[in-house]
């Protein structure tokens, strides 16, 4: 085998391989990249008494439930927004530090309100509504 050949091989052989890992590493929730919108007929309640909902007892804690991102602001309110990026669906990441909702795949930002405040996504993320009725937390469309 001459140098020139196995240099192509090897160049190939690479291309081939970040491309098949590239294809496989897109997203982590399962879902399809034309399923922007967030989930419809929401219609739930988190026990913040129980364990595995704690996070939603400090201001900036977060977590999510049924496709929706739920939280708590720095400011004490409980906000609701739909788990997945309105650009490509990767999963959406919790920022109360800077009160924003941040896709980690392509830098967009959302406003705690849902807004974009940083592309490339051109609509703004599906907001639920919240409301606590003791240690109860209803989220809804």
């Amino acid at each position: 085998m001459d140098r020139k050949y196995f240099l192509n091989s090897i160049g190939m052989s690479a291309a081939a391989f970040a491309l098949i890992n590239c294809v496989g590493c897109k997203k982590t929730d399962g879902s399809s990249s034309t399923d922007t919108t967030g989930p419809t007929g929401v219609n739930f309640t988190l026990d913040l008494s129980r364990a595995a909902n704690a996070a939603l007892l400090s201001n900036g804690g977060s977590l999510v439930s049924n496709g929706v991102i739920v939280a708590k602001t720095m400011v004490g309110a409980y906000i609701a927004v739909q788990r997945s990026c309105t650009h490509e669906s990767y999963t959406l990441i919790y920022q109360s530090a800077n009160s924003r909702f941040y896709c980690s795949n392509h830098g967009a930002t959302f406003s705690e309100n849902g807004a974009v405040t940083n592309g490339p996504p051109s609509h703004s993320l599906t907001v639920y509504n919240t409301q606590l009725k003791g240690n109860t937390l209803k989220v809804y469309s």
